[in-house]
């Protein structure tokens, strides 16, 4: 490590700047893409295939986060992040010039083997520069990539599928991945290099790329593509399960494992992990599939689908916001997002009932927008209750850890949440994305999503409350 002196304020705030704009690439990419998924499939046909635009992103954007943290502990965290963002470019050309789903799909996989560290390095970049009392507080900076995103996405989306070309959404990162590519490198240049002697498992990277893969592809082919009982998919959840197994046997005797297990004995970290996993997968999965309710049960078009989804994003970023805000200077900083999580299982409960009732698109988005608040609350605390609690030469390996780990259950989720969206009724979504009908028969789908989003939601309030709260290192300020 550099013995260059720590960064005074000035520089953090360029620093911020800079992570930002990188994190701004994979927040947008996860916003502007949903509202655009219906004409998407409009214009490419293969409408049953639609989630794989979200699910081949998140595949590979999975299996890759690891090895993002255990390359930025060994070969410093700015060489890595770069490597991310030109690869995140190179995938948004190919998807803008993808000529179907299948390519479209194949090019959001290396979209996604870009994408896939660009938070997590962020975040460890920050732990790196920032004691954990105040980090909560250093989260408000990237609430505002966030909520820049979570506006500026679904309206985009939205407004490019509508009226110019889907493929603008993918465009849009040609700039931004260039501008983050000179300024997080100027930035990154001045500060310390942290590294830290560590080996690459290759082979254990190799067994966790193939579990997670074949687990996300059976959950996104199951009863859709193939029945739930099929040889292929009984086949991909066999292969998972081996994998997997292989992983764990693997993990038990490397000398130095992907995921390091003084990581994962830590209860801290399993729970942090496990709340943040079920919250952000039930709100990914959400995100993905409500626009197909706005613009088949409701009758939208994409630009005001974008506009309608707006809320539910917002809502997860102030609740991050505040959440980071009151962590510095409360001794029980898991009291607002354990209220938060109780309030959103109640509403995602209440979004439930309505399916069979009045269908008041106004009271579900405000239900949802609870929910979405409560599930943002809960992921700064568990973010930084993990890095709080491991020793720093693990710090991007377990930031990565549990950013696999969110991502694999988004994955899963996306994938659920699809199945029952759309895998109940995909006969009648297929004849509804070509005519003006009402879309009753997909009522009863929704309902069955939004039951799912109140056990995501629920159980990441029981893992939360299960917790270890402990005292955040670094002074408290007033």
């Amino acid at each position: 490590m550099s013995a260059n002196p720590p960064p005074n304020a000035a520089e953090l705030r360029q620093v911020m700047f800079g992570l930002g704009l990188a994190m701004l690439l994979s927040a947008l990419d996860q916003t502007i893409v949903v509202t655009a998924m219906p004409t998407i499939a409009a214009d490419l046909g293969d409408p049953q295939d639609l989630p794989w635009i979200v699910t081949a992103y998140l595949i590979a954007a999975t299996v890759v986060t690891p090895l993002y943290g255990k390359f930025a502990d060994v070969y410093g965290r700015r060489r890595v992040i770069l490597i991310g963002v030109v690869t995140f470019v190179i995938g948004s050309v190919a998807c803008a010039l993808a000529p179907s789903m299948a390519a479209l799909a194949g090019a959001r996989v290396i979209q996604g083997l870009g994408g896939g560290g660009l938070i997590s390095l962020a975040q460890t970049i920050v732990a790196d520069l920032v004691s954990p009392r105040e980090r909560g507080r250093y989260q408000s900076y990237f609430a505002a990539v966030f909520i820049t995103s979570s506006i500026a996405g679904p309206a985009l989306g939205g407004i490019f599928a509508q009226y110019w070309h889907w493929s603008l959404i993918f465009w849009i990162n040609l700039p931004l991945g260039l501008a983050a590519l000179l300024i997080v490198n100027s930035r990154l240049k001045r500060l310390p290099e942290r590294r830290h002697p560590h080996r690459v498992d290759y082979l254990g990277a190799m067994l966790l790329i193939a579990g997670s893969g074949l687990l996300v592809l059976a959950l996104g082919w199951g009863g859709v593509r193939y029945p739930w009982r099929s040889a292929p998919i009984v086949g991909l959840l066999a292969a998972s399960a081996l994998a997997w197994a292989l992983f764990a046997w693997r993990t038990a005797r490397a000398e130095e494992p992907l995921i390091p297990l003084r990581i994962l004995r830590l209860r801290i970290v399993r729970d942090a992990i496990l709340s943040s996993s079920f919250g952000l997968g039930g709100f990914v999965g959400l995100s993905v599939v409500m626009p197909i309710y706005y613009e088949i049960c409701g009758g939208m078009n994409a630009s005001e689908s974008g506009l309608t989804l707006i809320p539910l994003m917002v809502g997860t970023v102030a609740g991050a916001t505040l959440s980071g805000r009151l962590m510095g200077h409360l001794t029980h900083y898991k009291t607002a997002p354990l209220l938060g999580l109780g309030a959103g299982a109640l509403a995602a409960l209440g979004a439930a009932a309505m399916m069979g009732s009045g269908r008041s698109l106004l009271w579900l988005n405000a239900l949802l927008t609870v929910t979405t608040f409560g599930i943002g609350a809960m992921l700064p605390v568990a973010t930084v209750s993990v890095q709080n609690a491991v020793d720093s030469r693990d710090l991007g390996t377990a930031t990565a850890s549990m950013q696999f780990f969110r991502q694999l259950a988004a994955g899963a989720a996306v994938a659920l949440f699809a199945a029952l969206a759309i895998g109940g009724g995909r006969a009648q979504l297929l004849e509804e994305m070509k005519t003006d009908v009402d879309g009753a028969a997909l009522f009863s789908s929704f309902r069955l999503v939004f039951l799912a989003l109140a056990v995501c939601v629920g159980l990441s309030l029981l893992f939360l409350a299960r917790m270890e709260e402990r005292p955040l290192r670094g002074e408290r300020r007033s």
